[in-house]
C-alpha cells in the first residue's frame, strides 16, 4: 500500500506527490503510462527580477523527481557567463553585464533525476544600465621655465581633452562620445577654432598687461552622462615675456677640432627685438670662441690629456632687458693616434657654396673634424711637414731623413701611416714620371696575370709591366730598401689630397714631378684585381685617378702610372 510522507513539505511538492501516489495506487492505469516521463521531474527556477548592470545575481532553483539524486544545469539566452560549481544543487550566480540599454535574459534550469527523467523551468532577469559619469580632463604641454597655467604671449597653445575618461565605458579606448569647448572669460581666442574636437589650439594674445583666459570642456559618454572641467591660464604681458633659447645639443670632439656652438633664440614680441647674444664658458682650459656675440659660432677644443667636460652657455637678452639662457656640455677627448690620413679637406659646404669659414648650419662636416682642421687651428704636432693634416718626411738615397728642404731626396715617409713612397724624376731613368706600365702579376691575380709586354706602355726597362718594374726597383734597392710593391687600394688612397683645388691631388712639396692631369686622367695602378662578373678570369685591376680622386677598374693592358710603396714601420 502506498503512503504519503508525514513530513512537512511545500504545497507545490505535496500536489506533485499526491499525483504520483494516485498514479501508483490506482490500478493498472494507462497502457503507456510507464513511458510518459513529462511530469516526473518538477522544477522551480525561482522568481524573475530586475537588476542593475554589474550586480551579482544569485540563482536558487529546486526540483523533485522520481529519485532523490538530481543534477542541475543552468543556461541563458542571450548567453551569460554563469557560475555553477555544484551540479547537484540548483544554486548558481552570474554578474549582470554592462549595457547601455535595458536587456532581458531568459534563464532556464534543467533538472535530471536518477532515472533519466528531465524537467525544466525558466525565469526572466532584466538588466538595467547604470551609468557612471565620465571625467572631463584638460591637459597641455608644460613649458620649461614657466609655472603651471602660465604662458608667454604670442605662443601657440593646445588644450587637450583626449585623456578624459569614463569608468564604465564599453570600450576603454573610446570612452567619450562628444566634446564641447567654450571660452568663459578673457580676450576671445577661439574665433575660427572648432569647439567640438577633443582639443583646441590658439595663439595667446599680446597685451600690455598680464591677462587670464578661462576655458571649459564638457564631455559626454555613450550613455548620455556628462562632466565638465574649467581651466584658467595666465598670459604674461609683452614686457614680461622672456625670449626662447636653445643652446644646441651636447656632443664630443677631440682636442683641436671645432666645438659647434649652434644656438636658436627668438621672441614672439615685436617690441622686444632685437635680441642680443653672448656665449659664456666655464672652463679653466680657456677654449677660444670665434665670435661670442652671434647665435651660431664655434670654439677650438683645447688640448687635454684626458677627457674633460666643458659647459657653454648661450645668454639671450631682449630689448625689454628680459634675460634667459641655456647650456650645453661638450666632452673634449685627447686626439687618438691615427694610422690613416685625413682627406686634406678644410673648407666647408653651405647651401649654395663652398666656404673657408665655419658653417654652423651643416654640422660634423669633414672640414670640422679630424687632423686637417686641427692642423688648421695650429694645434697638430707633426714629426715632419705637410699640407693640412698630412705629415711627411723626406728620405735620401740610403733612407736617412733629409731635414734641409734645399737638399735632394729620393723617397718620402708618411709619418701617419708609416708607409714609404717612391718619388718620380724628371729624367728618363727607371723612375721617370712619364713611364707607364700594364698590370702584370703572376700570383694573386684573379686568374689572369695580365699582358707581359703590351705595345702601348712605355718605360726604361724591357718589359713595361708592373711586376717587372717592382723587381727592377728592388734589385737596385731604392733608398736602401728591397721590399717595394704596388700599393693596395687603401694605401694609395691615403695620399690623395682632396682639399686641393688643382691637380694633381698630392702634396707636391713631397710628391713632385707628377703630371698635373689637366688634359686627361692621371691613373695609378693598385695591386688589387677587379671582379668582372661575366669572366671567370679577372681581366681588370683597380686604379685611382689623381686628377679627380675617383677610383675605377681598368683593363690590365692599359698604360697606367705606377708609384711604389713599402711598409715603413
Amino acid at each position: 500500500m502506498c503512503k504519503l510522507s508525514h513530513y512537512p513539505i511545500p504545497y507545490w511538492l505535496s500536489l506533485f506527490l499526491v499525483t504520483l501516489f494516485l498514479t501508483a495506487c490506482g490500478g493498472s492505469g494507462s497502457p503507456d503510462s510507464s513511458t510518459d516521463n513529462s511530469a516526473k521531474v518538477l522544477v522551480n527556477a525561482g522568481p524573475g527580477s530586475t537588476v542593475n548592470e554589474g550586480t551579482t545575481v544569485n540563482l536558487q532553483g529546486d526540483a523533485v523527481g522520481t529519485t532523490d539524486e538530481l543534477t542541475y544545469a543552468w543556461s541563458a539566452a542571450p548567453t551569460l557567463d554563469i557560475t555553477h560549481d555544484d551540479s547537484t544543487s540548483g544554486v548558481a550566480s552570474f554578474v549582470a553585464p554592462t549595457t547601455s540599454d535595458s536587456l532581458t535574459y531568459r534563464l532556464t534550469l534543467q533538472a535530471t533525476d536518477g532515472n533519466g527523467n528531465v524537467g525544466s523551468d525558466s525565469l526572466d532577469i532584466t538588466v538595467l544600465p547604470l551609468n557612471t559619469k565620465p571625467n572631463a580632463l584638460i591637459t597641455y604641454q608644460p613649458l620649461d621655465g614657466f609655472n603651471n597655467n602660465i604662458f608667454p604671449a604670442g605662443m601657440d597653445v593646445t588644450l587637450d581633452g583626449s585623456t578624459s575618461t569614463d569608468a564604465d565605458a564599453a570600450d576603454a579606448s573610446d570612452p567619450i562620445a562628444a566634446y564641447q569647448w567654450q571660452q568663459l572669460a578673457g580676450v576671445g581666442v577661439l574665433s575660427g577654432v572648432s569647439k567640438d574636437a577633443n582639443s583646441i589650439s590658439f595663439t595667446t594674445p599680446i597685451l600690455d598687461e598680464d591677462t587670464s583666459l578661462t576655458f571649459e570642456l564638457t564631455v559626454t559618454d555613450y550613455e548620455g552622462g556628462t562632466d565638465s572641467q574649467e581651466l584658467t591660464i595666465t598670459i604674461l604681458s609683452a614686457r614680461n615675456n622672456v625670449p626662447t633659447v636653445d643652446a644646441g645639443v651636447d656632443h664630443q670632439v677631440f682636442s683641436g677640432e671645432s666645438i659647434l656652438l649652434s644656438g636658436i633664440a627668438d621672441t614672439a614680441i615685436p617690441s622686444a627685438k632685437p635680441l642680443t647674444f653672448l656665449w659664456l664658458k666655464d672652463s679653466l682650459l680657456e677654449p677660444q670662441i670665434n665670435n661670442a656675440n652671434v647665435l651660431q659660432t664655434f670654439a677650438v677644443a683645447p688640448m687635454v690629456s684626458s677627457a674633460q667636460v666643458l659647459t657653454f652657455t648661450l645668454q639671450v637678452t631682449d630689448a625689454n632687458n628680459n634675460e634667459v639662457d641655456d647650456s650645453i656640455s661638450v666632452t673634449v677627448k685627447p686626439f687618438p693616434r691615427s694610422l690613416i690620413n685625413d682627406t686634406g679637406v678644410t673648407r666647408q659646404g653651405s647651401t649654395n657654396a663652398i666656404n673657408s669659414s665655419h658653417q654652423a648650419d651643416y654640422p660634423a662636416q669633414d672640414g670640422q673634424r679630424g687632423r686637417d682642421i686641427i692642423a688648421n687651428n695650429n694645434m697638430l704636432t707633426k714629426a715632419g711637414r705637410g699640407e693640412g693634416g698630412f705629415d711627411f718626411t723626406r728620405l735620401d738615397n740610403i733612407g736617412d731623413e733629409v731635414d734641409d728642404v734645399s737638399q735632394p731626396w729620393r723617397c718620402v715617409r708618411d709619418n701617419v701611416t708609416g708607409l714609404v713612397w717612391e718619388i718620380k724624376t724628371t729624367t728618363g731613368d727607371l723612375h721617370g714620371r712619364r713611364h707607364t706600365y700594364s698590370w702584370y702579376e703572376e700570383e694573386n691575380n684573379g686568374g689572369y696575370s695580365g699582358p707581359l709586354n703590351p705595345s702601348v706602355p712605355s718605360c726604361s726597362i724591357s718589359n713595361c709591366n708592373t711586376q717587372a718594374f717592382v723587381d727592377e726597383v728592388n734589385a737596385q734597392g731604392l733608398c736602401g730598401f728591397y721590399d717595394w710593391k704596388l700599393p693596395n687600394h687603401n694605401e694609395l688612397l691615403s695620399v690623395v689630397h682632396f682639399g686641393k683645388s688643382t691637380t694633381p691631388l698630392l702634396d707636391t712639396d713631397y710628391f713632385p714631378y707628377a703630371d698635373d692631369g689637366s688634359t686627361s686622367t692621371l691613373w695609378y695602378w693598385t695591386s688589387q684585381t677587379s671582379v668582372d662578373g661575366t669572366n671567370e678570369e679577372a681581366q681588370n685591376a683597380w686604379a685611382i685617378d689623381f686628377s679627380s680622386g675617383n677610383d675605377n677598374f681598368l683593363n690590365k693592358s692599359t698604360a697606367v702610372n705606377v708609384r711604389l710603396v713599402r711598409a715603413g714601420r
